[in-house]
């Protein structure tokens, strides 16, 4: 963790720098502000409606975490059973990649239809973006455990249980985590776009409001608090596997 933020300067210097160059082709060339606001009036409008939009991205964290938990939970036990039982996988797995080709605001109002405007659809929305990447990471982090340690544990006098428990599932840790990654940014995503299903709160309400009153400083101000937050989601996450799967942290620092 600690070379991560060393290494964080790196990025950090070139966003400042693309935020100077915006900063003048703004001024230089007069944009009119609601069509390309300059970054020190998106900082400034964050500042002064904190008040105002902090209700909003309360709502949007609260729901990207609730979709987020159930979504990984789904997609990890989906992929355990695909694994175990190679007759589902046969059957199913198609079937969870035709799911991922279903754009997500043609089946938004769909699921208004069938669930009305509360909390559920928009939980099947987060859950349809975050379960798919974690169940194909697992089952990839499943098949590439060792052979040799298979056969080892099996001469050992390992059932098909204890197989899985014991060795292939740690095996596929460093899968399984570079799936929640994704699946982290992805339910933030998913929740501002179920927000815009009908909610009363939401940085999804927040945003089609800023867009019909042509307040294009306060868009950019919640894409800016969207990637705030994803990235704070990735770095938790992050920070965790590095504390469950120290012996791939020592492999990585040995490289």
């Amino acid at each position: 963790m600690r070379n991560i933020l060393l290494k964080g300067w790196r990025p950090a210097l070139v966003l400042l720098f693309l935020f100077i160059i915006w900063e003048m082709v703004v001024k230089l060339a007069e944009i009119p502000a609601w069509l390309l606001p300059p970054p020190t009036e998106i900082i400034e409008e964050a500042m002064t409606g904190w008040s105002l939009f902090s209700v909003h991205l309360q709502s949007t964290i609260q729901l990207s975490l609730l979709g987020f938990v159930i979504g990984s939970s789904i997609g990890l036990i989906t992929a355990i059973i695909l694994h175990l039982i190679p007759i589902i996988r046969e059957s199913i797995y198609p079937l969870l990649i035709l799911s991922q080709n279903i754009p997500i605001i043609v089946l938004a109002p769909l699921l208004v239809i069938w669930f009305g405007f509360g909390l559920m659809p928009k939980l099947i929305v987060i859950t349809l973006v975050c379960f798919f990447p974690i169940t194909v990471a697992a089952l990839d982090g499943f098949r590439q455990t060792p052979n040799e340690l298979k056969h080892y544990m099996m001469m050992a006098g390992a059932n098909r249980g204890q197989l899985f428990w014991k060795l292939e599932l740690p095996y596929s840790l460093p899968a399984v985590f570079s799936g929640l990654k994704i699946s982290a940014t992805y339910s933030v995503m998913g929740a501002v776009i179920s927000e815009w299903l009908g909610a009363k709160n939401g940085v999804g309400v927040y945003m089609t409001l800023a867009s019909s009153s042509f307040r294009t400083d306060r868009v950019f101000v919640a894409i800016l608090f969207i990637m705030i937050v994803s990235l704070i989601l990735f770095a938790i996450i992050l920070l965790i596997e590095r504390i469950l799967v120290r012996w791939k942290a020592k492999e990585e620092n040995k490289k």
